[in-house]
């Protein structure tokens, strides 16, 4: 009999599913920040093998929608790298272009991911995540998730949504069983 253990969320992990670690690349988008201070890049980096994942690659870009896009299609067009996580430009500011680079990527929007994190934020940080615009969505085969630059924001992000989505033993369903079936036509 399948021992099912609780998960946030009202999901479950199943015991047995076997765990397949996926290959996820961190990129941190600051104008202020360097690898010394992108303290976001490093705790994303340090979840991901935490949690058993494969950090493919991190690299930190500049607020620009340019550089965000070249370095989103790169690792788009890599098959090395499954799943991206960003840090920073979420925000309000005239800077906070991440959102702007990064959809106009997304095949498909993954709108629920936004009603969550909201709600997760909320908890939080109450109304501030008004200030957020956080997103995520799917470029050809690669899930692409936004955070906003703040380590909480990072942590909530992360703990609270995308790990259990990349967990191949969450139930009902996650991102990492649906994978190979993103690219079908």
């Amino acid at each position: 009999m399948s021992a099912m253990l609780e998960a946030p969320g009202g999901g479950r992990m199943s015991d047995e599913i076997a765990f397949r670690p996926l290959k996820v690349a961190v990129l941190t988008v600051s104008d202020t920040r360097d690898e010394e201070s992108d303290t976001s890049g490093k705790l994303l980096a340090g979840r991901v093998a935490r949690d058993g994942h494969i950090l493919a690659a991190r690299a930190m870009v500049r607020d620009d929608i340019g550089e965000i896009q070249r370095q989103l299609k790169a690792w788009i067009a890599d098959p090395e790298v499954e799943v991206v996580v960003s840090t920073g430009g979420t925000g309000l500011s005239g800077r906070d272009v991440t959102p702007e680079a990064a959809r106009p990527l997304f095949d498909k929007a993954i709108e629920g991911f936004e009603v969550v994190w909201h709600m997760v934020s909320f908890q939080t940080v109450g109304l501030s995540t008004l200030q957020s615009r956080a997103c995520a969505g799917l470029a050809g085969s690669t899930l692409i998730f936004c955070l906003p630059g703040s380590n909480g924001a990072c942590k909530d992000g992360w703990d609270r949504i995308i790990r259990w989505q990349l967990d191949s033993r969450h139930r009902p369903c996650n991102f990492a069983e649906a994978m190979p079936r993103f690219g079908e036509t």
